[in-house]
């Protein structure tokens, strides 16, 4: 299987073979569409497998940078469709909360509700809350675009055990903590992707590549032109 993300800063890729795990992480932004599919066939020709031989293609859906899940997706559908595959869209939060539970090492299901924080600009917090039940990963809390404080009252309602991912150090003095370990960046996130991938997949949630979206959980960004324009054209009205 062939997984990808640039949901983030960082560009994550992995190709899960028979001969192995291949990874490759590199810089994400504007770059990342120009050099994500030669570093796919890289991490392929490695494998010693073809793009006809991999089961789907997975990538993350987001949340996270609204040009990065649209590059994902592009992609994804793109190689899926040339191939004749499944795409497999994995929550871009989960894959932080697989790293954590890698970081901390143990049994993932003693870990109490891992919340994912992500920066997300714009003083917000892409934000999601999941608990390890039955060998994967389930969502406690969905996916959801926060302010601090609003993020702060889900935490006081069901304090969290673990609190991992970059609005740690960007909101550090607006949120607390309530004593939970604390893990503010990834440490390998193209393992976590291919890790991730495998327990997806296991639980049949490919699907046929038209199917395949981002997640945006900021469609309020998506409005405002659209809004603004209509204000301009109403205020022209005489």
């Amino acid at each position: 299987m062939l997984a990808l993300d640039t949901s983030t800063e960082t560009m994550a890729l992995a190709l899960i073979s028979p001969a192995g795990l291949f990874t490759h992480e590199g810089e994400s932004g504007a770059k990342s569409s120009s050099h994500m599919v030669p570093q796919l066939m890289k991490l392929l020709a490695a494998g010693g497998l073809q793009l006809a031989d991999v089961d789907a293609i997975a990538f993350g859906r987001g949340p996270g940078a609204f040009t990065g899940l649209r590059t994902a997706c592009a992609v994804a559908q793109g190689l899926a469709f040339g191939a004749g595959k499944p795409a497999l869209p994995l929550d871009s939060l989960m894959l932080v909360a697989e790293d954590a539970a890698a970081q901390l090492g143990g049994d993932p299901a003693a870990l109490g509700t891992v919340w994912v924080a992500m920066d997300a600009r714009m003083q917000e917090i892409y934000a999601a809350g999941y608990r390890w039940q039955g060998g994967h990963w389930q969502a406690v809390a969905e996916p959801g675009l926060y302010g601090p404080e609003a993020l702060q009252q889900c935490w006081r309602d069901e304090p969290p055990a673990v609190i991992a991912g970059s609005a740690l150090p960007v909101f550090a003095g607006l949120l607390d903590t309530q004593g939970a370990r604390l893990l503010p960046a990834c440490a390998a996130r193209a393992p976590s992707l291919a890790r991730l991938a495998l327990q997806q997949w296991a639980l049949g949630l490919a699907v046929d590549p038209a199917l395949a979206l981002p997640v945006y959980v900021r469609d309020k960004v998506a409005h405002t032109t659209a809004e603004r324009e209509a204000q301009r054209n109403a205020q022209a009205v005489p």
